[in-house]
């Protein structure tokens, strides 16, 4: 079973609806505040040789990705650390607060405790007005898929592409992007830091339509062999780029570097290049 499956288990419990986003929505006042949490540990997020000031870093640039797809501005984060060695603890938390201070949150406390293996937990709040939040649910037949930036560039560095390494061990969340898009008014968003092929089958879970992408027009990691580019775009993880569904009226967005990539269309289903798109990425497994 992957996590997916599991999510729909909480489903029985929460309400579902609470879980089709990248961050749970609450409201506050005459806004709307957005919550996300995210649990990393060494083995399984951290790449070998990432220092920890990096590691403090994604810890941030992870959850601030998920407040920027819903169109929210961040706010706080806390921070909750299980240290293997006490040591680290300086490096991580400036990490963590050179993140906050890149993108216009503030890191406002959180818990400590010891560990086997470093484990970090942030949780992020944001705040958006009511008209301007964007979720998965709103793709329109008609509308254009898009992403922000290039994919695959975070796994070329794990396949040995050392020009990537920053985009590895630094991701940077795509905060103002977000924004602009949301006040844009585009149909539909998430992030895709688990590929772009598992991010439109999220996409097609939550949507009564489907979507279909022309891989001649994704947007390859410069100075990799064609058809491993196409591979490491479509199923690569750790981007943090944002998918969008909009209008094809409102395109470009100024301030926005974007690819149309594809469309949304009447069938439930994901294609590329007109032939089903396998549901792969990064998933947890057990």
């Amino acid at each position: 079973m992957d996590e997916r499956g599991l999510h729909r288990l909480i489903g029985t419990i929460i309400d579902p609806e609470r879980l089709e986003d990248d961050c749970a929505v609450i409201p506050c006042g005459d806004r709307l505040m957005v919550a996300s949490t995210d649990m990393l540990h060494e083995t399984t997020d951290f790449p070998a040789g990432m220092t920890d000031w990096q590691a403090g870093w994604m810890a941030v640039a992870v959850t601030l990705s998920d407040i920027a797809s819903m169109g929210a501005a961040p706010g706080q984060v806390l921070l909750a650390v299980g240290l293997d060695r006490p040591e680290r603890l300086r490096g991580i938390m400036e990490g963590a607060w050179d993140c906050c201070t890149a993108f216009g949150a503030e890191l406002v406390g959180g818990d400590l405790d010891a560990h086997r293996e470093l484990t970090i937990v942030s949780t992020g709040l944001g705040a958006v007005e009511p008209e301007h939040l964007i979720r998965r649910r709103g793709a329109r037949p008609g509308d254009v898929v898009a992403v922000t930036g290039s994919l695959g560039e975070a796994q070329a560095a794990l396949n040995g592409y050392d020009r990537y390494l920053r985009k590895l061990l630094e991701p940077q969340p795509r905060v103002r992007e977000g924004e602009i898009l949301g006040r844009a008014g585009v149909s539909a968003m998430m992030d895709i830091s688990d590929g772009l092929a598992l991010s439109l089958h999220d996409l097609l879970a939550v949507n009564d339509c489907g979507f279909s992408v022309d891989t001649a027009r994704l947007p390859l990691p410069a100075g990799v062999p064609e058809d491993e580019g196409r591979e490491l775009a479509l199923y690569g993880g750790g981007d943090f780029e944002l998918l969008f569904c909009a209008p094809p009226t409102i395109l470009p967005v100024p301030g926005v570097e974007a690819h149309v990539i594809g469309e949304v269309i009447v069938e439930r289903a994901v294609l590329a290049d007109e032939k089903p798109l396998e549901r792969r990425g990064y998933l947890h497994e057990w």
